[in-house]
């Protein structure tokens, strides 16, 4: 009796020590442990929300802690360490880490379900001139509103409606009447009764915003690795290599 009871007890600790193996190698391999991603696109839809879906379809261990914010305060969190990688459009070079080109997002006005513009099936931005622009101060409200001086250099500055709030608060003023949003195409997939959506074009095609990863060389977390490679897999980067920011 005594030696069936020493053989389980050994098989327990054997069976303890495998498991511990694994979960250090499951580790090492980036397949569990904690990533932070800082971001600024919508989840509602899009390029974003489907990556992160795959990640965690390969990876469920991976316990994914998200960061929400603008260009600089995520710039600032990646160089102190506080954010592993950070996912946003190609606005400023990364000086001290790597960078990776992703997906392009189309630009799209919401608008209130009723207004004039909604009865046409896309924008031109002198369409836009004389209406009231709400944007958010944060997240990427200021690039957006660059977007928009940069477009439409007559645009009144007046006619911007800064408001520091979230998105659904922001539709809901649209859907009131208070004016018009513009948003990324990963925004739409985010319904609010009394709201259209249409696309701005240029001349050529679709005003859209590029974006990139940004990550630190030096961070040597493994689930940066894993998630990395998914980027690379794909999000191939056809230069040839990842520049170096």
């Amino acid at each position: 009796m005594a030696g069936l009871e020493f053989i389980e007890t050994a098989r327990r600790i054997l069976d303890d020590i495998n498991s511990a193996i694994r979960r250090l190698n499951m580790k090492s391999h980036g397949e569990s442990g904690r990533l932070t991603i800082g971001v600024y696109a919508s989840l509602a839809a899009g390029n974003l929300r489907a990556t992160l879906a795959e990640y965690h379809r390969r990876f469920p261990e991976v316990d994914v802690h998200m960061v929400d914010g603008g260009h600089d305060r995520l710039m600032g969190e990646l160089a102190s360490g506080t954010i592993d990688i950070a996912i946003m459009s190609a606005y400023c070079p990364n000086r001290d880490g790597r960078t990776l080109p992703l997906w392009s997002e189309r630009v799209i006005t919401a608008l209130p379900r009723e207004h004039p513009l909604g009865s046409h099936a896309l924008l031109s931005w002198p369409m836009l001139a004389n209406e009231r622009v709400l944007l958010p101060q944060r997240g990427q409200g200021p690039e957006l509103e660059r977007l928009v001086t940069t477009k439409l250099k007559c645009f009144a500055d007046q006619r911007i409606q800064r408001q520091d709030v979230g998105q659904d608060h922001l539709l809901g003023m649209v859907s009131a009447g208070y004016g018009v949003m513009l948003v990324l195409e990963g925004a739409t997939g985010a319904q609010y009764d009394g709201v259209v959506y249409r696309e701005v074009h240029d001349d050529d095609g679709p005003t859209r915003l590029n974006f990139m990863a940004y990550w630190q060389e030096a961070n040597g977390n493994p689930t940066l690795r894993s998630f990395l490679n998914m980027l690379r897999e794909r999000y191939p980067d056809l230069s040839g290599a990842s520049a170096a920011g």
